[in-house]
């Protein structure tokens, strides 16, 4: 008697797994034309059958196997983030790739047909995993109104999270710049590079790579789907913030500042200085963050912060600033004095307000000021970075990113010159690949450990060479994931493979 390993595929409506039942009836319209017709508008086609030249002006087919691969894996990625969306299961998505008649699963029914079921079962696995971690990271948006109360929520809950400490500061900067994009492109998934990014935040790419590895990727939120290559940005997904155990609880060492251990006696330490709610305006933030005043040595990220909450709630004292603001009580006090010595705030007893143009950086001098130690009114913005030694600063980061750019289409178009189509010829109905002339030898001079090579200019190991087993030169691009042992016994087969046929 033998015994079927495939699921049980007799009713192609619903499938039934643990007690559960999902029918097309709770997927939407959209899904189950997907499921039953597959991409028939060619939505999930888009880049798959086609690339940029290293130019970025000509369109370069792909080949037909490399593109129906990917569109074949954007539509059962598609289809596993609906079955999910609706309370499916693993064993529900499987059923409806591998069912015989639903035109979606075609490209994991192949993947079944060349390497086998369980390599096919392995596959779903991966997707399902990565469309549950999406869907419980997400939400599902109907209309592009949805999208705009998405992110206009999100926006509430910037402005009223209080971001600590200078770190937190900057990664609010950096959230604030992602918003933008985000704004633009009408939903929390948006397109944007780390250059792009630091430029609109005003802040260094070393700056901004540390504020999303150590606040806003763990705290939940950004979310990089896929990283940028070429001309092309990263991917990324707008969260919320809400991941349990990434509070504010983890960075309140940071600003509890003592020398002896608190005393639960004295009620030392029950709460942070600041509160934990914040109020300020993150337009006029990301509005004025990526100005020359604001670097790091002029104005600051705190200027910024005091600024957007006095814009919001005009006439606040220190100690509603402290909490307003999320900045610290002395931060304040001396955030305030520079503010007040450019005249773009002042105040009347112990409340303080902006002064009638300081969000055009323009200030005003105080009645009864002491001229000896305060500053003339600023007269705009430049004139404050030129005071603080910081003019030029986001032009200067913005000619540099250029020229990172360029070093790095020129090393793109050079890579691009060592690669050449495949040649192949047909032979009784089957595809036998042309072996390209390989290079001589190399000197053992040029060898390094683990099959690396010399340069022979700088001296040190070449990343995209390896030496093969047989003492010729492999070049590794960066889709080829082979080692270089397997690169040459690749080439072995394709040239004796050759011989035969010639």
């Amino acid at each position: 008697m033998t015994h079927n390993t495939h699921h049980d595929l007799s009713r192609p409506n619903t499938s039934q797994f643990n007690g559960v039942v999902l029918g097309y009836a709770q997927l939407p319209s959209a899904a189950t034309d997907l499921i039953l017709l597959g991409d028939l508008t060619g939505r999930y086609a888009t880049g798959s059958y086609s690339r940029l030249s290293p130019d970025g002006r000509t369109v370069i087919p792909r080949g037909d196997r490399q593109g129906a691969a990917e569109h074949g894996h954007r539509i059962t990625a598609a289809i596993a983030c609906h079955v999910a969306r609706a309370g499916g299961s693993i064993d529900q998505l499987a059923q409806l790739l591998l069912h015989p008649e639903h035109e979606g699963g075609r490209h994991t029914r192949s993947i079944a047909l060349r390497s086998g079921q369980t390599r096919a079962l392995d596959y779903i696995r991966r997707v399902w995993a990565s469309a549950s971690d999406a869907i419980s990271s997400t939400r599902a948006l109907g209309s592009r109104h949805d999208a705009y109360e998405v992110l206009a929520a999100l926006r509430d809950r910037i402005e009223t999270t209080p971001w600590r400490g200078e770190r937190g500061r900057t990664a609010l900067r950096v959230l604030r710049a992602h918003l933008n994009f985000a704004e633009i492109a009408g939903g929390p998934l948006h397109h944007a590079s780390e250059r792009q990014t630091a430029e609109e935040a005003g802040v260094s790419r070393t700056t901004l790579r540390v504020v999303y590895e150590t606040v806003l990727r763990p705290q939940g939120w950004l979310r990089r789907l896929r990283v940028g290559h070429g001309r092309e940005g990263s991917t990324w997904y707008l969260g919320d913030g809400n991941v349990p155990g990434h509070g504010d609880a983890a960075l309140l060492s940071r600003f509890r500042f003592t020398q002896f251990p608190p005393d639960p006696a004295l009620g030392e330490w029950t709460t942070p200085e600041t509160a934990t709610t914040a109020d300020i305006d993150s337009t006029v933030l990301g509005h004025l963050m990526n100005h020359d005043a604001f670097a790091h040595h002029a104005l600051g990220s705190a200027a910024l912060l005091i600024i957007s909450a006095l814009h919001l709630r005009p006439d606040q004292t220190v100690a509603e600033l402290v909490g307003t603001s999320s900045v610290s009580r002395a931060t304040t006090y001396r955030t305030l004095k520079g503010l007040a010595d450019h005249g773009l705030v002042q105040h009347t007893g112990e409340t303080w307000t902006l002064a009638p143009r300081a969000l055009e950086g323009f200030g005003i001098r105080l009645p009864g000021a002491d001229t000896g130690h305060t500053a003339a009114p600023a007269q705009g913005w430049t004139q404050v970075a030129e005071q603080h030694g910081t003019s030029g600063i986001a032009a200067r980061r913005k000619a540099l990113h250029t020229a990172e750019r360029a070093a790095y289409q020129e090393a793109l178009d050079r890579l691009a010159q060592h690669r050449s189509r495949a040649v192949v010829i047909i032979r009784d109905g089957h595809q036998v690949l042309v072996p390209v002339p390989r290079p001589d030898e190399i000197p053992p001079a040029w060898h390094a450990p683990n099959g690396r090579v010399l340069d022979p200019v700088t001296g040190r190991p070449a990343a995209d060479w390896q030496v093969a087993t047989d003492g010729r030169l492999i070049l590794i691009t960066p889709s080829d994931q082979r080692g270089y042992d397997e690169l040459a016994a690749a080439h072995a087969e394709a040239l004796s493979e050759w011989e035969s046929v010639a």
